[in-house]
């Protein structure tokens, strides 16, 4: 019998055992945060993603459930240099050990190179998909090389008229000054 493995409730300890594969291709819109992240919301976009389980020997010679997930997307977002569209792809490609609680994960996340998590019964693989793919977004999203050149003059033809409009201070003064005077 095969068992079917459910990413919105994944048994973490079942899949790594049973060595097992699962993919998905979503629209991002399902993915609420990741979408919010996004220059204009599109139905058309996806994510593709893939995951597969595995047990390894630890230290001590006990079977630890190991995770390794693959997930990819292109979204649009704004370019800081030019403030237009750019695509920009997400690619997560990462492996996660878990252990059996929070205090375990706490202390060994630390040490180790891999992500260390809490293995469960419903583990939410997707709520993983989208933390991971968040962390991918640039800090500054930008063209490699933008399509129209970055407009870096700070002249505004309107602030000068203005400033020419106001009296000078000095002068208000002055005339203060000689009002005193007579």
């Amino acid at each position: 019998m095969t068992r079917e493995f459910v990413p919105g409730r994944l048994d973490v300890n079942g899949f790594a055992e049973a060595g097992a594969s699962i993919s998905g291709s979503e629209f991002v819109r399902s993915y609420r945060r990741l979408h919010a992240e996004l220059l204009e919301p599109r139905d058309d976009l996806a994510v593709q993603w893939a995951a597969t389980g595995e047990r390894r020997s630890s230290a001590d010679g006990s079977a630890v459930p190991w995770v390794h997930l693959t997930a990819r997307a292109l979204v649009p977002m704004v370019c800081q240099r030019c403030l237009a569209e750019v695509d920009v792809g997400l690619d997560v490609d990462r492996w996660f050990r878990f252990v059996s609680d929070e205090t375990i994960a706490a202390a060994e996340d630390e040490e180790a190179e891999e992500d260390v998590l809490v293995a469960s019964r419903d583990f939410d693989l997707h709520g993983l998909i989208e933390d991971e793919l968040l962390m991918e977004i640039p800090v500054t999203p930008r063209h490699e090389v933008c399509p129209e050149p970055a407009r870096l003059s700070a002249i505004d033809p309107d602030f000068d008229a203005a400033e020419g409009e106001k009296p000078n201070p000095f002068a208000v003064l002055k005339q203060l000054k000689s009002d005193e005077g007579k």
